[in-house]
């Protein structure tokens, strides 16, 4: 009997594995080759946010050296969510159009080649125009990491263990700071700030390689045996992802697709919510941007110091946003009120990253750390938004909320580095930047409490 594959995934080089009873061993136990493909898009994502956040540690000595401004600086940081943003509806059809093998194939390749060519723009004129551009492209090359992992996770994972995956994967961005910041700070110091573009697109490459050489769907892996692939499938994994809408369809969903994101915006409570993820990113974005640089400029560090101790505030992070969701959780157990299990720990973290502000008061700079490490964690205790998105998002428009919420949320990487830009050209120190970023914190909290009111699913007779 022929059969058919996807353009998603290349065909197994040998058939799965059936469950069977073998006598006197009882029934053939699951294999867990899922855990492994969570693995995989969790490199993805940390390549990805250390690939953004390259300029960050290099961005101190680029500057020096070729002459950049703050503010020109700022625009740099900046260009790459501009491009974040405009594509990232057009990278979810990208990913459903050609597969998430080949899309994150793609991205990754081509994202690499833009991070090397940073490192060597210094052999060309006009070096600020190039950067933008090259950090533009950079935006857009990386704009399908989320709606491919979106759609792996959807294939590999059945419901009841998607909150933990997604909580794992979310947590690379963390991960990645903590891990990469030391590297990158190392080969800056060491080889000097092009060394850390040029060698963070190399090791993309080679990722690149072993997502294309180890990434299957579940109908398609060629280990995975058929106890695993039913269990996937009996807990709603769409484990083949072949099911496409029509011509027609796919048109009737792109005509509605404006006028349901106009739908989403007559929602106080959606409203609320998108306001929140804007301010707790922009907390993320100063961190993925200006705080090495804060360090060097403000504390004294040179950048191999910096960044092994940007490291400390990122394991924070990771530390506070694996715990979140276990704490919601076990809240929502005990109480049975949804409102209650998220909103608490938002609270609760949002205002621990409002802490950032105190670094203008004290000298030390062990203090500091802790209270960026404080800080830092607290951005990761109260980054819950994407739970709040999966309770509230009217069954209809699930994909839909989540391509508003991230976009909305992404426009903050846009705005953020560019003030923090100007507030350190015109005062000279970080000290209004640190009041800027403390105050998202707060604003997030005011929102969750006085805008989005009770969390609960939209339905969409309520809002016309």
């Amino acid at each position: 009997m022929n059969k058919s594959y996807t353009l998603d995934e290349q065909q197994p080089a040998q058939p799965i594995a059936t469950a069977r009873v073998v006598p006197g061993a009882g029934v053939l136990k699951a294999t867990h080759y899922r855990f492994g493909i969570l693995a995989l898009i969790t490199i993805v994502l940390a390549l990805s946010t250390g690939d953004r956040a390259a300029l960050s540690v290099a961005g101190g000595d680029m500057a020096k050296e070729l002459g950049i401004s703050s503010i020109e600086l700022g625009y740099l940081f900046s260009a790459f969510s501009w491009a974040y943003v405009i594509f990232l509806i057009p990278s979810g059809w990208l990913a459903d159009h050609i597969g998430s093998k080949k899309a994150m194939m793609v991205a990754v390749v081509v994202w690499s080649t833009f991070t090397v060519c940073m490192g060597l723009v210094h052999f060309i004129g006009l070096v600020v125009p190039l950067l933008l551009a090259l950090r533009f492209l950079l935006g857009a090359a990386e704009s399908p990491v989320g709606p491919a992992a979106g759609r792996v996770i959807a294939a590999w994972f059945p419901s009841s263990e998607r909150g933990t995956a997604g909580a794992i994967f979310n947590s690379a961005q963390y991960l990645s700071l903590a891990v990469f910041t030391p590297f990158m700070g190392w080969l800056c110091h060491r080889f000097g700030w092009e060394y850390v573009f040029i060698i963070m697109g190399l090791l993309g490459m080679v990722i690149g390689g072993i997502w294309w050489r180890y990434y299957y769907l579940p109908i398609h892996h060629p280990k995975m045996n058929a106890a695993e692939l039913e269990y996937i499938r009996a807990g709603e994994g769409l484990v083949d992802l072949e099911q496409r809408p029509s011509a027609k369809q796919a048109g009737e969903q792109k005509r509605h697709q404006l006028a349901d994101i106009g739908r989403l915006f007559k929602s106080r409570m959606m409203v609320g919510i998108f306001l929140g993820q804007y301010c707790i990113n922009a907390i993320t974005w100063f961190y993925m941007s200006w705080f090495p640089i804060y360090l060097v400029k403000e504390r004294g560090f040179d950048i191999l110091q910096a960044g092994f101790v940007a490291a400390i505030p990122a394991l924070c992070g990771l530390v506070g946003g694996v715990s979140s969701g276990f704490v919601s959780d076990a809240i929502l157990k005990r109480t049975g009120n949804l409102s209650i299990a998220r909103k608490t720990p938002i609270t609760i973290g949002l205002l621990l990253s409002a802490s950032i502000m105190l670094c203008n008061v004290v000298s030390n700079e062990m203090l500091v750390i802790a209270l960026m490490s404080l800080a830092f964690f607290g951005k990761g205790f109260g980054s819950l938004g994407w739970a709040v998105v999966a309770d509230t998002a009217p069954k209809e428009l699930i994909g839909t909320t989540g391509g508003v919420f991230n976009a909305i949320g992404n426009l903050s990487g846009i705005i953020t580095p560019v003030v923090i830009g100007y507030l350190l050209q015109s005062s000279g120190s970080f000290a209004s930047a640190l009041i800027f970023v403390g105050a998202h914190g707060l604003i997030a909290v005011l929102s969750y409490w006085m805008i989005v009111g009770k969390i609960q699913r939209l339905e969409l007779a309520r809002i016309g």
